[in-house]
């Protein structure tokens, strides 16, 4: 299995932009689909934005595409999100995922990380 650790999460105000980053380790790391998933208080766990290991295909819910960018250093294993014009509504805690098999169900995603918190303020 693959250990994952986010970083990067605090406060932003509206508008702004973050940079959340996710270091994965264990033998085969690279060869896993990572993903951002996130939740906010009261609603349960959503998918952000993945990427595939394979073909490097990246994948955005449709509430942040054209504003988040998830990329993948594979020699690292960094998968980071560069969150741009940060809504309200992207608050939440915010989690690094893995999974050997692609799937956009956070019931399906293999490992997590701890989360990190995003925080916006309007």
């Amino acid at each position: 299995q693959v250990q994952l650790v986010e970083s990067g999460g605090g406060l932003v105000q509206a508008g702004g932009s973050l940079r959340l980053s996710c270091a994965a380790s264990g033998r085969t790391a690279s060869n896993y689909h990572m993903a951002w998933l996130r939740q906010a208080p009261g609603k349960e766990r959503e998918f952000v934005a993945g990427v595939a290991w394979n073909s490097g295909n990246t994948y955005y819910s449709d509430s942040v595409k054209g504003r988040f960018t998830i990329s993948r250093d594979n020699a690292k294993n960094i998968v980071d999100l560069q969150m741009n014009n940060v809504k309200p509504e992207d608050a939440g805690t915010y989690y690094c995922a893995a999974a050997i098999q692609w799937t956009f169900s956070p019931k399906s995603y293999d490992s997590w990380g701890p989360g990190t918190q995003v925080t916006v303020s309007s």
